[in-house]
């Protein structure tokens, strides 16, 4: 069995899906996630609704994280994830920069290569094939490094790095020589396995496997399948709250499960 480093504290992060609802539902369901405790509140990086009605309300992901910042006191925050094909990889790192200043360093840049067509396509990006968008992703990590280094005010900190993504061949060689957190969606038996593939990733690349922190998804797992996956290395577990309702309950009880866990 392949496990990260021990002694991690659990961690939960919300998503709170931007769509279907007015902002200022968005903005009281994020009042209401710190005052409950969660550690991270993420948005997700789309134009248009991933479910219910394609052309119901939605907002953009950045500007809101900006408010975020400015609105929490506690919680880290980010995209779950930002698609790297809408932004030019230089501009990216001055926007993560800005927000890790707005939220006195609580900012997590969250990303990946993009996948939802109709953003592309409605908003004028080529689509092109999953390979030439992880390549294009490959491209800009380095260049957005590089300018968190030129960039005047500095960031306030190391800004962590999550990408999010399985395939085996490309997203998890990126992982291993980029991100600080790797989200990933598998069950516990293909988490084992990608988990065994990462840390050939990072024996390859001279990092190091249990410095990355391992996230995967509470939607449609029970208890014991989140202890399982506790059990291989995961310490953050994320969970996805749609409007136009923003339903807490569920993020209730897997605070309540961190927190047994956590002692």
């Amino acid at each position: 069995m392949t496990t990260t480093s021990p002694g991690r504290p659990v961690r939960i992060g919300v998503q709170v899906q931007p769509q279907h609802a007015p902002y200022a539902s968005i903005r009281d369901t994020v009042r209401a996630l710190e005052d409950l405790g969660v550690d991270i509140v993420f948005n997700w990086d789309h134009f248009y609704p991933l479910s219910g009605e394609p052309e119901g309300l939605h907002f953009e992901s950045w500007t809101m994280l900006a408010a975020i910042a400015e609105q929490t006191e506690r919680v880290e925050l980010g995209a779950l994830v930002n698609c790297n094909s809408y932004r030019n990889p230089d501009l990216q790192a001055d926007m993560a920069r800005t927000i890790d200043h707005i939220s006195g360093g609580r900012f997590i840049f969250g990303t990946g290569s993009g996948w939802f067509e109709k953003d592309y396509d409605e908003y004028g990006y080529e689509f092109g094939t999953v390979g030439s968008r992880l390549d294009a992703l490959a491209e800009a990590l380095p260049r957005i490094e590089a300018r968190w280094t030129k960039l005047n005010p500095r960031p306030t900190r190391d800004i962590p790095v999550l990408i999010g993504g399985g395939g085996e061949k490309k997203t998890l060689r990126l992982v291993a020589r980029h991100a600080d957190i790797w989200h990933s969606f598998g069950d516990p038996e293909t988490l084992e396995r990608k988990l065994g593939i990462l840390a050939q990733h990072c024996e390859a690349e001279g990092t190091d496997l249990g410095a990355i922190e391992i996230s995967n998804e509470l939607r449609g797992r029970d208890r014991a399948t989140a202890d399982e996956l506790h059990g291989l290395g995961v310490t953050l577990f994320t969970l996805g709250i749609s409007g136009p309702d923003y339903p807490l309950e569920k993020v209730r009880e897997w605070v309540r499960w961190r927190d047994e866990l956590n002692g």
